[in-house]
């Protein structure tokens, strides 16, 4: 998905020994990756309100900035800290760390209503390899395709069919008249997680962490490689190395952290992760008319799948209650949009479609701030089923029939040849820490185009088999031909 903006404190009620509403009935802690609220608690409380009456169960709700969640995350595990649930973005490290409580059982019981609620897809995807499911997926896109935006008044005004353009190097004549013509527009942002622009050559990585393993992901036949060893990357690298010396891309890019898109800003290109109609919500947080393209195909893969997965802790004491709580925020439609949009009359109104339009925040003498920040947002990759989501109206409102879209897309898309497949490198940690310590050196860098490649690409090479990938890269392809072999004995493969 589109990453979010920074975020540099925490909010909300960050204090498991205090819990939101103390009483009778069983709390839970829950931590989540977003931006501080300042309605956090007024959500929190509306939210306990609703739990308390319908499954005896309260919540401590605590939010944790875009840069700092992972770090918290791997405190909270790693000291023990007792937590319940938690947004787990590298799902499949933590499962195998034995972080996350195994839910099979519970999917049969308790669970039960969310598991015939979510496709079987997804929990296909989060499935490990020892059969155990450690995760809730996001009932959402199954298939998330790398989009190009461009503004749609730029679009207009040059007449531009951006469905032709669908490479890195079909970009150059756009991006060279508009710094000519526009220039006031940055032709082309990236950032220092830059974009998979590999896919576009039909890859697809094989691990959550930064490591350059990936595979072609249409070929069951595909062997491992080290990305930056083919002849596909020395091309995509000397393209964005050429377009930052041209001036189309911005000079701060290795440096600039991942984040969603700055209200207002003059960009003509920019790509992002998203499904059907996903221009509408840039639209909404750009601040005007976003027009976008899909350039690689709708394909579903593992990486895709666990995009958005809510786990629950391996030590939780109250692991039905913790379940209780995930059923209901992927069935009930009250408690999934309280805590996607915040609380009605407060935070948004309904229109006459009934669709949510956000309330802008006040200024002193009462009158509304459009470009303020939002007083309570829910990040909604991150919560639970999006089928019973309300559609937004406003500026930019969704079609009536979003959802039906959404499901309609999903029966078009096609399963990667490894989805499913879970590598486990835990016994090489010393491989991977030094790959990826080599990958922060190097990666941003070369991924925007900001410095020689001739000169950067051997070292990185050089310094990666010296850290280890070749015995990660090994160990990657002999457990994939084990997975393929299984799943062939099994007559379940394709």
């Amino acid at each position: 998905m589109l990453l979010m903006p920074l975020a540099g404190c925490f909010s909300g009620s960050d204090n498991p020994e205090n819990p939101v509403s103390p009483g009778s009935t069983v709390n839970l802690i829950y931590y989540t990756i977003g931006d501080p609220d300042p309605d956090l608690r007024m959500v929190n409380d509306k939210l306990n309100e609703i739990l308390a009456k319908k499954i005896g169960v309260t919540v401590t709700y605590i939010k944790v900035g875009w840069q700092e969640y992972e770090g918290r995350l791997n405190t909270l595990v790693s000291a023990g800290t007792p937590f319940d649930i938690a947004f787990a973005p590298e799902y499949t490290t933590y499962a195998q760390r034995g972080a996350w409580l195994k839910l099979n059982d519970y999917l049969s019981s308790v669970g039960k209503d969310m598991y015939d609620a979510i496709d079987p897809l997804f929990w296909q995807g989060v499935r490990m390899d020892d059969g155990g499911i450690y995760g809730v997926p996001t009932n959402k896109e199954l298939a998330v395709r790398d989009q190009w935006m461009y503004p749609d008044a730029l679009v207009k005004k040059y007449g531009i069919d951006i469905s032709k353009y669908d490479t890195l190097a079909s970009l150059e004549p756009l991006l060279k008249m508009i710094k000519q013509k526009e220039p006031s527009y940055q032709p082309m942002e990236l950032d220092k997680g830059s974009q998979n622009f590999f896919a576009l050559d039909g890859y697809e990585y094989l691990s959550d962490q930064p490591f350059p393993l990936m595979v072609k992901a249409t070929d069951p036949d595909s062997r491992v490689v080290n990305i930056f060893e083919t002849a596909e990357a020395r091309k995509v690298l000397d393209i964005l190395r050429r377009y930052y010396v041209a001036g189309y891309i911005n000079e701060d890019a290795a440096m600039r952290e991942s984040q969603g898109l700055e209200r207002g800003a003059p960009v003509f290109w920019k790509a992002a992760g998203g499904g059907p109609l996903s221009e509408n919500s840039w639209s909404k947080d750009r601040g005007y008319k976003l027009v976008a393209y899909p350039v690689t195909p709708a394909l579903i893969t593992t990486t895709s799948i666990r995009g958005g997965v809510m786990a629950v802790s391996a030590d939780t004491k109250h692991p039905v209650e913790a379940v209780k709580f995930l059923n209901l925020l992927n069935t009930d439609p009250e408690v999934r949009n309280l805590i996607n949009f915040g609380i009605e009359g407060v935070h948004y109104t309904l229109d006459r479609n009934g669709q949510v339009v956000p309330i802008s925040p006040m200024d002193s003498k009462g009158k509304p701030i459009p470009d303020a920040p939002r007083s309570y947002a829910g990040v909604q990759y991150t919560q639970g089923n999006w089928f019973i989501l309300k559609t937004m109206g406003g500026q930019f409102p969704d079609p009536l029939d979003k959802w039906d879209q959404f499901r309609a897309a999903n029966k078009e898309a096609v399963n990667s040849s490894t989805l499913g497949f879970t590598p486990d490198l835990s016994r090489l940690p010393i491989q991977m820490q030094n790959v990826q310590m080599v990958w922060d050196k190097y990666f941003p860098s070369l991924m925007t185009g900001s410095v020689d490649v001739d000169t950067e690409l051997p070292k990185f090479n050089r310094e990666l088999r010296q850290a280890g990938v070749d015995e990660l890269r090994a160990e990657v392809q002999r457990q994939l031909d084990a997975w393929r072999a299984a799943r062939s004995q099994s007559g379940s493969a394709g």
